[in-house]
């Protein structure tokens, strides 16, 4: 097996069990015209999210790393009435295309767009004394993801999801003498899923369009006192 049969498969599955959207195919072709880097999820990954929102009945999102919005168009659209998405994005440049992405797809009054680092937002947050999050999704920088867990964390409720992207590596996760930063990150925020007395948490490899990685998944079974 190799990547040219992964992409076939994920090629396969798009066909089979997502179609055309116009919204998010536009989402794609608005961030490649304005050069942002194309490491946006799948469509089948995002649909995934999609999914596990809508079974979670989520009314409240988070997500850290917006990029040009195309994950935050399928969390936002498994929202219900009234439902609100908080999406966290570093480059203003980045944060004006997910704007006009997701403007595009109609989902402007749902989503509320910060910009600005996101440990300044996600301590901010909570200093505004946010109402707790049903799930969070991370796929930002990923030296960082350690303190975006912990922060996300005290954001999320009793029962509330937190979803993180890209920490397999390439199998590098594995490799305590890894150089690669994202993959040493992703080894302490393993130790921090490992020590994490308030969530349960595990890990799936995964292959296709984006390459051999994988996401991990927790369950936050009990609130942060505040």
């Amino acid at each position: 097996m190799n990547s040219e049969r992964w992409n076939e498969v994920d090629a396969y599955i798009e066909a089979k069990l997502i179609g055309y959207d116009e919204a998010l195919e536009a989402a794609l072709r608005a961030s490649a015209d304005a050069g942002l880097p194309p490491i946006a999820v799948t469509p089948a990954q995002g649909k995934l999210l999609h999914l596990l929102a809508r079974v979670h009945g989520a009314g409240r999102i988070l997500e850290v790393g917006t990029l040009g919005g195309y994950s935050t168009i399928w969390l936002a659209r498994a929202l219900p009435p009234g439902g609100a998405l908080v999406t966290l994005e570093l480059d203003e440049r980045y944060a004006a295309v997910a704007r006009a992405n997701v403007e595009r797809a109609g989902l402007g009054e749902r989503v509320e767009l910060r910009v600005g680092p996101a440990l300044d937002s996600l301590r901010a947050l909570a200093a505004e004394g946010a109402e707790p999050f049903d799930l969070v999704f991370i796929d930002a920088d990923k030296q960082s993801t350690p303190e975006y867990y912990e922060q996300a964390l005290a954001l999320t409720r009793a029962g509330g999801l937190i979803v993180v992207d890209n920490v397999v590596r390439g199998g590098a996760l594995a490799d305590a003498a890894s150089e690669d930063a994202g993959a040493q990150g992703m080894r302490r925020f393993h130790d921090a899923l490992a020590a994490e007395e308030r969530a349960q948490a595990t890990t799936i490899q995964t292959v296709g369009g984006k390459g051999y990685d994988g996401f991990a998944i927790a369950l936050v079974t009990e609130a942060q006192q505040p």
